[in-house]
């Protein structure tokens, strides 16, 4: 019998790191969360994507929609509260005009100019970080451990360039400040004698415990980093960051090459009988939007910007399960190939043929 079209179709979510820009991610998270029709079977996330993930898993330990939405509510406003008095905040000009980023700010300028020149090592010897205590005090792990959604955190082991995924049974606020752990700000996280970085670096997010450990075959990218931009940056500023945002999205871009790579071969009959599948790829995002934004606009924590990347995050999730969540489960809304080649057209899904399945392999 044919499953009822508004049956519940099991997804996973891949949440990007990208700092104060997670609040995008936190409104795909809570528009999803209202629609009885999905549920989440894993979470895989780095950085900003690995907080949005605990938050919510400690939200949904009981499977309650609301709480898991009321946690991640939770979380942001700690964060606004914790920001109140932050001296990163717009210049006059910039507010008048109307924009987001930070690159007139003195605060900013001063911030970024000792970051540049200076270690973590020498401005923060006591490697204070505010977000830790946020975490340990808003985030329940032992609820995260018992959540009905499977939880991956990745970050970057600084001595073999690799990149290190734990388990929802493993995690702790020191996994999770490690996945966020930007080097030119603060001291690397040592886990176990082994010191860790950002996951951004390595995998933004992790795609593979996704393929290892799920049964669903659709993955859904919450993208919050634009993979193109227009021209060369020429300043010395925009140059670095710009670099950034290129090292950042290399590994889901290498990812989404082996899923297409793994696609094509399955298409071609070769990998039968090998336990291959072919994974579903989906993305919700507004990269329209978001690439208007500069990388100096991650560490804007205004109330106002705050809401505004929440409610883009609610519109592009409204807008994904308007055109795209019919075809979960048989095919792919987005075009693999075209998206890391960067075209226009990638999360076009409707102009997309429905691909060809194939079972899967017995075990």
């Amino acid at each position: 019998m044919a499953a009822k079209s508004d049956s519940p179709k099991l997804i996973n979510l891949a949440l990007q790191g990208g700092g104060a820009h997670g609040a995008f991610s936190w409104g795909v998270l809570d528009r999803l969360l209202e629609d009885p029709r999905v549920e989440i079977e894993a979470i895989t996330g780095a950085s900003a994507g690995a907080m949005n993930a605990v938050a919510l898993a400690a939200g949904f330990a009981e499977g309650d929609r609301d709480e898991a939405r009321a946690s991640l509510r939770r979380f942001w406003n700690g964060v606004l509260h914790e920001a109140r008095n932050s001296p990163l905040r717009r210049s006059p000009i910039e507010a008048m005009l109307g924009g987001w980023n930070l690159d007139a700010s003195p605060a900013y300028v001063m911030f970024d100019l000792v970051t540049r020149i200076a270690s973590p090592y020498d401005f923060n010897p006591f490697n204070l970080n505010p977000l830790k205590d946020l975490v340990v005090q808003l985030v329940d792990f032992d609820r995260v451990r018992k959540s009905k959604v499977k939880v991956y955190i990745s970050a970057t082991n600084v001595e073999t360039g690799r990149a290190h995924v734990w388990e929802k049974k493993d995690l702790t606020a020191d996994h999770v400040m490690a996945s966020a752990c930007l080097p030119w700000l603060f001291q690397a996280v040592e886990i176990d004698g082994v010191p860790y970085w950002d996951g951004g670096f390595t995998g933004n997010p992790a795609m593979w415990p996704l393929f290892d450990n799920c049964h669903s075959d659709d993955v859904v990218l919450v993208q919050i980093n634009p993979i193109r931009r227009e021209g060369a940056p020429t300043t010395a500023r925009d140059i670095i960051n710009r670099l950034n945002e290129i090292t950042f999205n290399s590994s889901l871009l290498h990812d989404l090459r082996s899923v297409d790579f793994v696609a094509r071969l399955i298409e071609a009959g070769r990998l039968d009988g090998t336990g291959y599948r072919r994974m579903l790829m989906h993305a919700i995002a507004d990269e329209a939007e978001l690439s208007k934004l500069g990388a100096s606009s991650k560490f804007n924590v205004e109330p106002e910007f705050i809401d505004l990347l929440f409610e883009r995050g609610r519109e592009a999730s409204e807008n994904w399960l308007r055109t795209s969540f019919r075809h979960v489960g048989t095919r792919s809304t987005v075009n693999v190939r075209r998206m890391f080649q960067g075209e226009d057209d990638a999360l076009d899904g409707d102009q997309l043929k429905p691909p060809r399945r194939r079972p899967k392999a017995a075990g």
